[in-house]
């Protein structure tokens, strides 16, 4: 079993079925006479944020691609677990491959080797996300070419340069679709006093967000909140315009670590990615032109990933399914 434990997303691959599972990272405890207990997980969850009464918390156990909470974790990953087999019994001696961010201190790796322990795992194996999401592409990742992946996923965005199994360059800044979120909903309270939740900052991300500017204001979308003045429910209408606006500075953080990465690469590696282009993968890969803004500010090719969302998994669960792959793989 390969597990993809993302701030946003966690996607499970299981051998010999594919991907079976991709549901928001996000759990909801219940407190009743003072106990903690878990009252649903993943989309059900979801649902809840932003609406739960008193007794009910909804949260995420991860930010910045890492573990904040180890205990709620435990209680997300062996509940994912549990769906991901259906009625499938969990052997005791189950491998699983999780991947980690490629800058998650010795102490984060820990915590995530822990929860899946604690969750029922006897080998726990990690796998650096930039190499998996590099392996779920198709890139040539055994070969001894250079090859650039930009793995953009909620809490990170990972930026490495692999060749021979291995990372040759790698950089992990903590901006991505949770960044973008925040900037969204801080640019719509700040012009038009209106306060959004997260759910609603996303949906406008999916909607409109783009990453260049539009020619003209672009497309439009209804936002619905509270009025700051007014106290009262309200909604306006926001263009790509201002939303692609809002988005600059997170998008230009990604293409500062393109940039760094390239220019703290080997000649011999850059003739290589010269050829081979950068290939993005991860959800935040999906924003509208992104993959234009970093072609403008490398002038390389640049690509989006067939399946995007899951190339993580997807390598992570070929690493573990192919021995070819097996030196990308560490326990430690």
């Amino acid at each position: 079993m390969a597990i993809d434990l993302g701030t946003v997303n966690t996607v499970v691959h299981v051998r010999d079925r594919g991907i079976v599972l991709n549901e928001p990272s996000v759990i909801a405890l219940e407190t009743v006479d003072g106990v903690r207990r878990v009252k649903v997980v993943g989309d059900e969850a979801k649902l809840m944020m932003g609406k739960t009464p008193a007794n009910i918390q909804a949260m995420r156990p991860l930010r910045d691609g890492v573990i904040a909470d180890i205990e709620v974790a435990e209680q997300m990953i062996k509940h994912f677990i549990q769906k991901a087999l259906g009625h499938r019994r969990f052997a005791r001696g189950r491998r699983v491959v999780i991947c980690v961010p490629s800058g998650a201190t010795m102490v984060e790796r820990r915590a995530i080797r822990d929860a899946a322990s604690n969750a029922g795992a006897r080998v726990v194996q990690l796998i650096e996300e930039p190499m998996a999401a590099a392996i779920g592409a198709g890139m040539p990742v055994t070969e001894p070419r250079g090859a650039m992946v930009v793995d953009i996923g909620g809490g990170t965005t990972e930026v490495a340069v692999l060749s021979l199994q291995g990372i040759a360059y790698s950089a992990s800044v903590r901006v991505g679709g949770d960044r973008m979120d925040e900037t969204i909903a801080s640019h719509v309270r700040r012009a038009h006093n209106l306060m959004i939740g997260e759910i609603t900052a996303e949906r406008v991300k999916h909607g409109i967000g783009a990453a260049t500017m539009p020619a003209g204001e672009g497309r439009r979308m209804t936002v619905k909140g509270r009025h700051l003045v007014t106290g009262r429910p309200s909604e306006i209408e926001i263009t790509e315009a201002e939303v692609a606006e809002a988005l600059i500075e997170p998008v230009g953080q990604i293409r500062s670590a393109v940039m760094a990465a390239l220019e703290n690469t080997a000649p011999e590696l850059s003739a290589d990615i010269i050829d081979e282009g950068i290939t993005l993968t991860g959800g935040g890969a999906l924003l509208s032109r992104l993959d234009q803004a970093v072609a403008e500010t490398t002038g390389l090719p640049v690509k989006v990933a067939e399946n995007a969302l899951f190339c993580v998994a997807l390598g992570a669960g070929a690493a573990l399914e192919n021995p070819i792959y097996n030196g990308a793989l560490y326990s430690s």
